[in-house]
This record gives structure tokens, C-alpha cells and sequence, in this order.
């Protein structure tokens, strides 16, 4: 299915697309020969962190560098979808090609710089062959898989079939619910993020995984509670997009909470925690904020992450 170019404007960076997978065509092999003969290919260097490469814009953007199939490795190809000009896209997983002027960058890197179509590409290229990787041996027999359906199912000797799956995850901005530039949003520093080589203290959201037998809604509950020991009073669903590292489902809520409730933190999640106002938050975003208390300078998530997203419609007066 592909997002109307219309409802993509105001959804998380690796949340949008154009690209129409074509799924009834995953079967069709004479037609995916065709296609291949026809078809671009990004190729992804599964060595280097999941690399890409892309030429930058004038304008401050960027686009996927795709080759001709016939210029592409010759390794497994998988097919994503096709364009919406027609053109089928494939993906492989090799090492990068030299193309001049162009550089090598993770979706990490770019996710928020590319367009639509590029960004949904990325991301769907960087999903499956993440999967395929972790599933080159049949979870039920042991035995090596192949790679089947155009990429979309791996088999195993015996006709076992899996397909590739997803891990729900919730993430949430806490915030107070106030307006204007008193209000104030709940970030945390993760234990186990390393610390940055230039001194800076990165803070985000509050995130887990959804447990099996349970809903989003009451994870976020759960997750909130766990990591800094307070309570909601109101949780409002805001998106969703993936996060394939490696293979990750993130699901967006914005909820509030009384920033006067003293907080109580499991220090094998978060080590730190602090209630930022409006101001301090843009201050972060613009690379300048000193913590009055500590004297140390913070930062906020890499902008092709919902995390980010969460924070900026908050700071925008769209996260009430």
C-alpha cells in the first residue's frame, strides 16, 4: 500500500514512503525475472552498519544512489516494490559500489534528509535484509534456509516457510500538559548509552518493548512506571514508524503526567531524568543548552527518530 503524497508531510522521518510493494508479485516468477532485467537496485553493505550510498542536494537534501540490475552484485536480490513510475526496485546486500561523488551513511544518518520514496526504501531495505541475516538457519529444524517469494519468505530443506516479523515497541514523550513555553516534557539518559567523545549527554524519550499478551497502551504504562516510578493521566497514540536496528516496530504515544510527583528511576534503565521546559528543549535543538545544576551540555535524538518527532510536534503545541 502506498501513503498518498498528501498525508506525509506531518508523520514520522522513516514513516513515509510511496512505494507500492507489490506483494502479488512476490510469487510470479517470470514476471520477477522481467522486472529484475528492468529493475534499480540499492545496494546495502550489511559490514558497515547497514551503508548506503547517497548523493547530496543543493538544497540540503539527499537521494539513495540506485544502479542498473545489471551493474548490481551478483548475490541474492530481493524486491522491494515498484515506483511510482514503474521502474521495479530491488535491494541486495553487498559491498558498496564506487560511485564518484557520493557518500556511504546508515539510515540513521540520512532517514530525515531523504524524500518520501527514498526514505521508504531505505528503510524497507534495511528491515529485510536485517531479517535474512538473522535467519539464514531454520529456528524449527537447524537446517540453512533459501531465500523465496522474491525475498519475502526464507524455506528450509524440509518445506518449513517463515516470513519476516516485526517487535512492537512503545515509545512515549511525557509531558505536563501546560502550553506556551512553561510547559514541560519528562526526557531520560539510558544507562547504556556510551558517553559521547565530545561531552555531550544525550536525552530522549521513555521506550520498551510491548510483551507478549499485552497492548501498546498498557506498556506505555508499564514502561513509565518501571523506568522512573510515576504515574499517567492521559495517554494519546501520535504515530508510528519502523526502526530497523534490527528490526523494530515503533509505536508513538505522547502522554502527561505531574512533574511534581518525585520520581523514582531503575538505574539498570535510566541513570538520569529531568522535567525541560519549551525553552530548554529548543535550546537543546539548536546545540546550546548548558544544564544549570550539573554544567553539563545535552542533546536530543537523531532527527530520523520518532523520538524526535515526539519532542518536536510537543514543541510545536501538537503533542497535547
Amino acid at each position: 500500500m502506498t501513503i498518498p503524497p498528501e498525508f506525509t508531510s506531518d508523520v514520522p522521518p522513516l514513516a513515509r514512503t510511496t512505494l507500492d510493494r507489490s506483494a502479488l508479485r512476490r510469487k510470479d516468477d517470470a514476471w520477477l525475472a522481467e522486472a529484475w532485467s528492468r529493475g534499480l537496485v540499492l545496494v546495502v553493505d550489511p559490514a558497515k552498519g547497514g551503508r548506503a550510498l547517497i548523493a547530496d542536494r543543493p538544497d540540503g537534501g539527499a537521494g539513495l544512489v540506485l544502479v542498473a540490475a545489471a551493474d548490481a552484485p551478483e548475490v541474492e536480490h530481493w524486491f522491494l516494490g515498484i515506483d511510482t513510475d514503474g521502474t521495479p526496485l530491488w535491494t541486495v546486500a553487498a559491498p558498496l559500489p564506487e560511485v564518484t561523488g557520493t557518500r556511504s551513511v546508515t539510515l540513521r544518518d540520512v532517514g530525515h534528509l531523504l524524500d518520501d520514496r527514498d526514505a521508504g526504501l531505505f528503510t524497507a531495505a534495511a528491515a529485510l535484509g536485517n531479517w535474512h541475516r538473522s535467519h539464514v538457519f531454520s529456528p524449527k529444524t537447524g537446517l540453512p534456509t533459501e531465500s523465496v517469494e522474491a525475498g519475502w519468505a526464507r524455506k528450509d530443506p524440509e518445506g518449513n516457510l517463515m516470513w519476516p516479523r516485526t517487535d512492537p515497541a512503545m515509545i512515549v514523550l511525557v509531558h505536563d500538559g501546560v502550553t506556551g513555553p512553561a510547559g514541560r516534557c519528562l526526557l531520560g539518559h539510558n544507562s547504556t548509552w556510551p558517553p559521547s567523545p565530545d561531552g555531550v549527554v544525550r536525552f530522549s524519550c521513555l521506550a520498551g518493548y510491548v510483551e507478549p499478551g499485552e497492548s501498546a497502551e498498557a506498556a506505555v504504562w508499564r514502561e513509565v512506571a518501571e523506568e522512573v516510578g510515576i504515574g499517567l493521566t492521559g495517554l494519546t497514540y501520535s504515530g508510528s514508524q519502523s526502526w530497523p536496528f534490527p528490526g523494530s516496530l515503533m509505536l508513538g504515544f505522547h502522554a502527561t503526567a505531574d512533574p511534581d510527583t518525585p520520581m523514582r528511576l531503575d538505574p539498570e534503565e535510566i541513570d538520569e531524568a529531568h522535567w525541560f521546559t519549551r525553552d530548554e528543549v529548543a535550546k537543546m535543538i539548536a546545540g546550546g543548552f548548558v544544564h544549570p545544576d550539573t554544567g553539563i551540555k545535552m542533546s536530543l535524538p537523531m532527527r530520523s527518530s520518532i523520538a524526535f518527532y515526539l519532542i518536536e510536534t510537543w514543541l510545536g503545541g501538537f503533542g497535547r
